[in-house]
C-alpha cells in the first residue's frame, strides 16, 4: 500500500449541521486519511478539536461502528452513561444501533488529537440525542431532519 502523505491530505474543517447545530463544531480539523488511502470499507479521520470545539453532536449511528484513539491532549467522552476523560493512549468503540448518544468534547486550552475509524454503510441513520435532529444517509447524500421528518432547510 502506498504511503499517504498526511501533510498533503486536505484540511476539512465543514459541518453539514443546520442552524444553529454546527456552531459547537467550529474548531474541529479532520484529515479523512481513509479516503487519501481509497479505502472503502470503513473510515479513517486524523482529528483535531481545538480549545472548546466538540467533535459532533451527541449521536449515534443505526449501520455504523465507530472507534476512536487519543494520540495527544485530553478530551471529554459524553455519553448516555455519562462524562469520561480520554488521554493519550486511551480508546473508546461505540457498536452500532445501540442508542447510546455521543460525542468528544475539548474543554482544555491545548489542541487534542485522535484517530476515528468508522464503518462505511451504503445507507445510514443516525439520530441526535440531545437535539431535535436525525440524519439519513444514502446515494444523495445527506438529509438532515427534525425526528418527525420535516426536513431542515440547507444552511448557506
Amino acid at each position: 500500500m502506498p504511503k499517504i502523505d498526511i501533510a498533503k491530505v486536505p484540511l476539512d474543517t465543514g459541518t453539514n449541521y443546520p442552524d444553529p447545530f454546527w456552531k459547537p463544531i467550529v474548531g474541529r480539523e479532520r484529515r479523512r486519511l481513509g479516503n487519501a488511502g481509497e479505502l472503502t470499507q470503513f473510515g479513517v479521520n486524523l482529528t483535531t478539536l481545538k480549545p472548546g470545539a466538540w467533535s459532533s453532536q451527541r449521536h449515534w449511528h443505526e449501520n455504523e461502528d465507530e472507534f476512536v484513539y487519543v494520540l495527544a491532549g485530553e478530551i471529554v467522552l459524553c455519553e448516555d452513561q455519562g462524562e469520561t476523560v480520554l488521554k493519550p493512549g486511551d480508546c473508546a468503540g461505540f457498536k452500532s444501533n445501540t442508542g447510546n448518544g455521543h460525542c468528544l468534547q475539548n474543554r482544555t486550552q491545548r489542541d487534542a488529537v485522535y484517530l476515528e475509524v468508522g464503518t462505511r454503510a451504503q445507507a445510514e441513520r443516525a439520530t441526535y440525542s440531545d437535539i431535535d435532529m436525525k440524519v439519513e444517509r444514502d446515494e444523495r447524500g445527506f438529509v438532515y431532519s427534525r425526528k418527525n421528518g420535516e426536513p431542515y432547510p440547507k444552511r448557506t
